[in-house]
């Protein structure tokens, strides 16, 4: 069983708890996920089965969607609704063009500093190690991107807005940075992500419904062909087939990328061509 199958991660639970519920339900070593996600959001989890564990390197810089809420007059430890309050202030009553013309001033490449409460390693430890002793620690910052962002709803100093971002975008420094802009502080009360390039939340299932049910996690496993359909095909026969498996580069004269490799209308994986080379790179 080779594929991806689209979670819907409840919240309280870690990316890899989902990895290790799936592992028992197929009883399958080879499980994995495409990028981390907080354990109080929910949203896409996009799983990786079998085979397709080979193919993360090209799904975790795929663009991410989020819906998001803000919750304006209170700053947190960690910049969400987890930390303890650490600052208040006044935040006045905003008109929904105001924070759209905001919300707008965050479009474009820019440059973020990640939170002192995150996953990034600094020496061999987690920034959050660091973080919850209480040590004081730089964090480098990193060039992110945000191709849309809309307001959706702005109710007793909650915002809640949809953005389309970069990988790397931590959506909990966006929210303080928004606040910011709005004269006040802030932290991110919620966080649902509802697609990641082509995974949609709309095609998800949720742990509820594939617990002891292996038959509906075959049917929602979208295979490796499917994944790289928009790829270009390359037919081998038996004789090229061969040395394509055994690791030898035959020489095609296509433009580099990747391609999905066939043999008599079966599908054999995926090769990429680099130099005018051929190689192989997943075999289902």
């Amino acid at each position: 069983m080779d594929g991806v199958l689209i979670i819907n991660k409840p919240k309280g639970y870690t990316s890899h708890d989902i990895v290790n519920i799936i592992r028992k339900e197929l009883h399958i070593k080879k499980v994995g996920h495409t990028g981390t996600l907080d354990p109080n959001a929910t949203g896409v989890l996009p799983i990786l089965i079998g085979n397709a564990t080979k193919i993360s390197k090209y799904l975790i810089e795929h663009d991410k969607t989020y819906i998001a809420e803000i919750k304006l007059g209170e700053k947190t430890t960690t910049g969400d609704s987890e930390g303890e309050i650490i600052e208040t202030r006044n935040a006045e009553k905003n008109q929904p063009e105001k924070i759209q013309e905001v919300l707008t001033k965050f479009l474009g490449k820019q440059k973020q500093t990640p939170p002192k409460f995150s996953a990034i390693k600094i020496n061999g430890k987690k920034a959050y190690e660091y973080a919850r002793t209480g040590q004081d620690i730089k964090l480098e910052q990193r060039e992110i991107e945000i191709f849309s962002i809309n307001l959706l709803s702005y109710e007793n100093n909650n915002i809640k807005f949809k953005v389309k971002c970069s990988k790397g975008t931590y959506i909990r420094t966006l929210c303080e940075d928004i606040a910011e802009t709005l004269g006040t502080v802030g932290y991110m009360n919620s966080l649902e992500r509802i697609q990641v390039d082509n995974f949609h939340i709309e095609k998800s299932v949720t742990i509820e419904q594939i617990r002891n049910n292996s038959i509906l996690i075959e049917k929602n496993i979208i295979s490796i062909e499917e994944i790289f359909r928009k790829c270009e095909k390359i037919e081998l026969n038996d004789y090229k087939l061969n040395l394509f498996l055994n690791g030898v580069q035959l020489t095609f004269n296509q433009p580099e990328a990747v391609y999905r490799i066939y043999n008599k209308s079966t599908f054999i994986g995926l090769g990429v061509i680099h130099n005018n080379l051929l190689k192989r790179d997943v075999i289902v």
